[in-house]
């Protein structure tokens, strides 16, 4: 193996090391909210149009980098679909609950 394969089949494992806490945070959590819907949608088409290009190349690390980005982004836009509430759906519980113990989505008293 030359210099560069090692490169970058390192920095491709530190990558992945890197994004894995943001992956298991939102799953466990299932908090969505520091999260934008435009900036994973943009992702998602980005990491498709930007295949064409790294599959072009010689199988290596690059390929296992972008199929685990890829496959990030794409769990974290069905996470954000499947997990985050809608405006309605915060509107629904503070309209549900009476006055003394109204409470936003988030369990905060409101006033």
């Amino acid at each position: 193996m030359n210099l560069p394969m090692i490169a970058g089949t390192i920095s491709t494992v530190l990558f992945a090391l890197s994004t894995l806490p943001m992956l298991l945070k939102a799953v466990r959590t299932r908090n969505m909210e520091s999260y934008s819907l435009g900036h994973m949608a943009l992702s998602n088409v980005a990491n498709i149009v930007h295949s064409v290009y790294v599959f072009s190349l010689p199988p290596g690390p690059i390929w296992m980098l972008h199929a685990f980005y890829g496959v990030a982004s794409a769990l974290m836009l069905v996470w954000y679909l499947r997990f985050s509430r809608t405006p309605r759906d915060a509107a629904d519980v503070v309209a549900s609950t009476t006055d003394d113990d109204a409470v936003t989505a988030a369990g905060r008293r409101i006033a």
